[in-house]
């Protein structure tokens, strides 16, 4: 790219920043993700007319957007030129200005709407998952068990595939640069994305996605983690396999899930696929995928509670240097894909 064309860009990125609603939606956009629904009632502007301002900062590369379902979201990236250009702006800004600040008392409110109304969905199915964890070994164990088996990182960009809550993001906040939840359940990234703005995680986002079809490329991820998700999916093993694509050379892959069991109202009442995984099919599968099985450890119920409790076993696996050696379209830097 030549120093013109550069020049040129940095025009217009100042100049889509400059006008006086624009800078609003940047200011906003910095301290979180929002969509157009969020930033009209912040505003106090019309759709057409909010929707106009994003694409203009979107094209000047000053903001990104993912899409969740029907929603559009928007944020100021992280490690681009038009994030640090953004932030530089805003530091440049008088942030004391009586109307950011309301933009800010504004977006604070519809922040708290959100996460009333994912609490509520959480509540609602609270007794579900309650329920199941009474099943097994204290959520407390398999936590610890996952902190040590995980290593120490700190690894570049942990994916938690079927993230939930987000609750594995928060455990896990201190060993990753930058952490990325993926879940089908909207209501659930509702909930997560609550959790981890109260956490103060801002390192970490969730989006909506399909474990079998990951929107990231080819040997991004340094660790991934797979919490109580393979007995959901009719097709664990293609799961796993995407998993291993998006791992770098020497990534590191975790897996916790129950052992074989015979408790069929998991599947009748909770909609498991599955009823556990022996270890000897979890290696075939890793294998299978191109990855090197290796730290297992099992946690079970107290012999007093055995026949009716569940086992948790753990599972972790390596991406093998050679593997990822071997292909062609290896990307040249971790990115992202944004849709």
């Amino acid at each position: 790219m030549s120093m013109n064309y550069e020049t040129r860009d940095l025009v217009a990125a100042l100049k889509a920043a400059a006008e006086p609603t624009r800078l609003r939606i940047l200011q906003l956009l910095a301290a979180g993700e929002l969509n157009v629904k969020d930033l009209t009632q912040i505003l106090g502007q019309s759709q057409p007319r909010i929707s106009r301002h994003l694409k203009l900062l979107n094209e000047a590369g000053l903001i990104d957007r993912f899409r969740e379902g029907s929603w559009v979201y928007f944020y100021v990236a992280d490690g681009t030129r038009g994030g640090e250009l953004v932030r530089r702006i805003l530091e440049a800004a008088d942030l004391g200005d009586f109307v950011l600040l309301r933009d800010q008392e504004r977006a604070a409110v519809v922040k708290r709407e959100r996460e009333a109304a994912a609490q509520a969905f959480f509540e609602a199915h609270a007794a579900d998952w309650d329920r199941i964890r009474a099943l097994h070994i204290s959520e407390a164990a398999v936590e610890q068990a996952m902190s040590e088996m995980l290593g120490a990182g700190p690894f570049d960009l942990l994916v938690d595939l079927g993230t939930g809550t987000g609750r594995i993001l928060e455990l896990l906040g201190e060993r990753y640069r930058q952490g990325l939840g993926i879940d089908l359940n909207q209501s659930m990234l509702a909930y997560a994305r609550s959790k981890l703005a109260a956490a103060g995680l801002d390192k970490a986002q969730v989006r909506h996605g399909d474990l079998y079809n990951l929107s990231v490329e080819d040997g991004t991820a340094s660790a991934i983690v797979m919490h109580q998700v393979l007995h959901f999916l009719s097709d664990p093993q293609r799961a796993l396999r995407e998993a291993a694509r998006v791992l770098v050379a020497g990534g590191r892959l975790m897996i916790v899930d129950f052992a074989p069991h015979a408790l069929e109202e998991l599947r009748e009442r909770f909609a498991h696929e599955r009823l556990g995984f022996a270890t000897a099919q979890i290696e075939d599968w890793l294998e299978a995928a191109g990855l090197r099985p290796g730290e297992v450890r099992t946690l079970s119920p107290p012999a007093s509670e055995a026949t009716d409790h569940l086992t948790v076993s753990i599972w972790t696996a390596e991406k093998p240097a050679e593997v990822a050696h071997a292909r062609k379209t290896a990307p040249a830097e971790r990115k992202l894909e944004r849709t």
